[in-house]
């Protein structure tokens, strides 16, 4: 729902610190931050989580051989901070499982629509392009209208 830049880092990235505040279709909100430790361009990233969520995270990226495309491999190891999550996990894991994987799916959804804009040369074929996907109720209601 919301991405400010705290801290820039280095000149290659490292050190730089960003906040977030996100949701899923559960009726919570997390607040994190993530700082990247390690950047090897354009292969590796890492990065280490704080606030609602903590722990690491490692982007791997390897070109398939006598392809365009390549295999991306997130390596995501944290646990969550946030007293509601701790407190009601064993409880409620299953539900906590199902809001994750709904939002993964709508970070994809997000990252194929931003991938498609960078890879679109037209001005007006990018305006066709269709905005990501809005953040869930009751975070989408702006002026008593829904969209």
């Amino acid at each position: 729902m919301d991405v400010k830049v705290i801290e820039e880092g280095t000149d290659d990235g490292v050190g730089k610190v960003v906040e977030l505040y996100t949701k899923g279709f559960l009726p919570y909100t997390l607040q994190w931050k993530f700082r990247t430790t390690e950047k090897r361009f354009p292969n590796h990233l890492a990065l280490e989580a704080f606030g609602d969520f903590k722990g690491t995270g490692v982007w791997t990226i390897k070109q398939e051989a006598d392809s365009d495309f390549c295999k991306v491999h997130y390596d995501w190891k944290i646990t969550a901070e946030k007293t509601l999550l701790k407190k009601l996990s064993f409880l409620l894991k299953p539900i906590f499982s199902a809001n994750h994987h709904w939002a993964m799916r709508k970070g994809e959804e997000s990252l194929k629509l931003e991938l498609k804009r960078i890879h679109t040369a037209s001005e007006d074929k990018k305006s066709q392009i269709p905005k990501p996907p809005p953040p869930t109720f009751p975070h989408n209601i702006v002026n008593n209208k829904i969209y």
